[in-house]
């Protein structure tokens, strides 16, 4: 049987044989997931984890027994009395002050060119001979040359010095009294009784009173002579 064609514009179709074409559309592709970025902490965000680690556990409590240990330790390191304090005399030997304990004592910064020099060194000497028996009376005298220069010598001249005065009491070696550079013994006596003009040493013969347990009672200026200090000095015998 015999063909019949069709002409559509310019394409022939064989209508038995050639059929529309139909459209396959491709099969869609499968998306692929994007790979995961990692996961950056975010900075204002609360670090947990981080904070875990790197947090620092706060320092245990002390414990009654070890804060007590604490305190006392603190209190032992400040100077209570003149005890735990040493010198050198006035032949440069180390003298530890717990020597002293149990006698009452006066100390006094000297100088033998200051108008005070006389009648102090004759009183001084005068009270040490009366009351050194049977009361124990102990006298510690400390050269020093922080007032006007009057005491310019050194430690030989001034051994030399009261020897010639009938000195029998303790000589120390010279010192500050006050300053930057002042002998600890000096800072301890000032801090405990002010004087007339505040904590620092005024003059020569400034004189500090210290009982049989070695704490600083009385402290008297280069006017007051020693031979005044008697009635006090009776206190604490």
């Amino acid at each position: 049987m015999p063909v019949v064609t069709r002409s559509k514009g310019f394409k022939t179709v064989d209508s038995e044989t050639e059929k529309p074409e139909k459209k396959v559309s491709a099969p869609a592709k499968k998306r692929k997931n994007p790979p995961k970025e990692p996961q950056k902490d975010d900075e204002n965000a609360p670090k947990e984890k981080q904070s875990k680690k790197s947090e620092k556990k706060p320092p245990p409590k002390a414990t009654d027994t070890e804060q007590a240990v604490s305190d006392t330790a603190t209190v032992e390191d400040t100077p209570q009395n003149i005890y735990q304090f040493t010198a050198n005399d006035i032949k440069g030997n180390q003298v530890s002050l717990d020597k002293y304990k149990g006698h009452v004592c006066i100390i006094v910064n000297v100088a033998s060119r200051c108008g005070h020099t006389k009648a102090h060194y004759e009183q001084l000497v005068e009270l040490f001979e009366k009351h050194s028996e049977p009361q124990g009376l102990r006298i510690l005298a400390f050269p020093c040359n922080q007032f006007g220069n009057q005491e310019p010598q050194d430690n030989d001249k001034i051994s030399e010095f009261a020897s010639k005065r009938n000195v029998t009491f303790d000589m120390f070696e010279k010192i500050c009294v006050k300053g930057k550079n002042a002998h600890p013994l000096y800072e301890f006596l000032t801090s405990r009784i002010k004087g007339k003009k505040g904590n620092a040493i005024a003059w020569n013969f400034t004189k500090f009173i210290i009982d049989k347990e070695g704490n600083v009672v009385g402290r008297y200026e280069a006017a007051a002579k020693p031979l005044s200090l008697l009635g006090e000095l009776e206190k604490y015998w």
